[in-house]
């Protein structure tokens, strides 16, 4: 199984796990997170992202972070080696849920489906009752029911 770990803006990495243990309580062994706080060295926040991938024990990583360019995906960077450890910026809950769903699959399916959930859980929804919505000439009509 592939490991999970979470490098990003204190608090939103531990607050994304607990959001995974929300979701899926079976899930903790194999996942990590690591809140980078303010002003915190990142020669610092590298060395503790090492010990907690190495605690992770597992053959291959994913390691997610949420801003491109920011501290925790620059120390990412530097940790992921792009084989046995991924690298995907810009996490987004539907992205964590994937990629926890599917954490058996290979490193490179894990990644493309993380990236597939992180795009298909943004959406515009509908914000007005249907009573509002214009209807459109073959719209069936609401009174009529067919079976």
């Amino acid at each position: 199984m592939n490991g999970i770990l979470i490098i990003a803006h204190a608090p939103l990495a531990s607050a994304f796990l607990r959001c995974v243990l929300h979701v899926f309580p079976d899930h903790p062994a194999g996942m990590a997170a690591l809140d980078v706080q303010p002003n915190m060295p990142p020669e610092e926040t590298l060395a503790q992202a090492s010990v907690l991938l190495r605690q992770l024990d597992t053959p291959q990583t994913l390691v997610l972070t949420d801003i491109f360019g920011a501290t925790p995906c620059n120390v990412a960077q530097q940790l992921a080696d792009g084989v046995g450890t991924k690298l995907v910026t810009g996490m987004n809950l539907p992205m964590l849920l994937r990629a926890v769903s599917y954490r058996n699959e290979p490193l490179d399916v894990l990644v493309a489906r993380a990236l597939a959930g992180a795009s298909q859980g943004v959406m515009q929804v509908a914000v007005t009752a249907p009573q509002n919505q214009v209807r459109r000439k073959n719209d069936q009509d609401p009174d009529q029911h067919q079976q």
